[in-house]
């Protein structure tokens, strides 16, 4: 289409005039620079701040938020998170330049700002991603990880009723480390091949196909690379009992 050639364009003009940025590829979300991020003026950001909203955990360079957005109509609206400032304003260049009004990236640490963010947004929180998120492979480093349980019980209350959740990696111990974490809230959630018999598991209770019908870069990249894809989605079918 028009709209996705404009759009592969736009990345390509961007990489071409020498934007490429130096980025950290691991940032220590522990330290002291990473207080909470005070929520947007929704209205500003959103042309209609009451659409349903999906959060993107991690959401690296943006493509993957940048698409879904151009392709979903005026269905719903896009929040991106990232702790690394430059892909922020990046992505946020993008979002300005295609003259965007449904999709937004913010410069935040989930752990400790998504209950800020969520609570305050006046729509519905519909849906929650958290893809190919860094592994910070060392023991002493796992408290570094992005779904902790602060994070899990943030998205937890703020999900609407119906609302999902996706968790994806390429490397099985954080998978199922994520997985293990929202398996404990079986009394809140349940795993979308129990509700939607079209969306099917493997053997190990992984989903077999991606449900977005698009790939992340990363995704992509590793599946190029014969890596394997992990991927588990809760539904939210039960209110959380205080």
């Amino acid at each position: 289409s028009a709209s996705a050639t404009r759009l592969t364009a736009l990345f390509s003009w961007f990489t071409q005039r020498g934007h490429h940025l130096r980025i950290r590829q691991h940032v220590n979300p522990l330290s002291s620079s990473f207080s909470p991020t005070e929520p947007p003026e929704w209205k500003e950001v959103f042309e209609d701040p009451l659409l349903p909203l999906m959060v993107d955990i991690g959401c690296g360079s943006g493509r993957f938020l940048i698409w879904l957005a151009k392709n979903s109509g005026e269905r719903r609206n896009y929040l991106g998170l990232e702790i690394r400032q430059k892909l922020v304003e990046r992505s946020q260049f993008w979002v300005t330049e295609l003259g965007l009004r449904n999709v937004y990236f913010m410069f935040a640490n989930a752990t400790v700002s998504f209950n800020q963010i969520a609570s305050s947004y006046p729509g519905p929180l519909s849906l929650v991603s958290i893809l190919c998120p860094d592994p910070h492979f060392k023991k002493r480093h796992h408290k570094r990880r992005v779904l902790q349980s602060q994070l899990v019980d943030s998205i937890t209350n703020n999900l609407c009723l119906g609302g999902r959740v996706l968790l994806q990696s390429d490397v099985l111990e954080v998978a199922a480390d994520m997985r293990e974490r929202f398996d404990e809230y079986s009394d809140v959630f349940e795993h979308v091949d129990c509700i939607d018999k079209d969306l099917r598991c493997d053997n190990e209770g992984w989903l077999l196909d991606n449900p977005m019908g698009i790939r992340t870069e990363r995704e992509v990249h590793a599946e190029l690379e014969g890596a394997t894809i992990y991927r588990r989605m809760y539904q939210k079918t039960r209110d959380v009992s205080h």
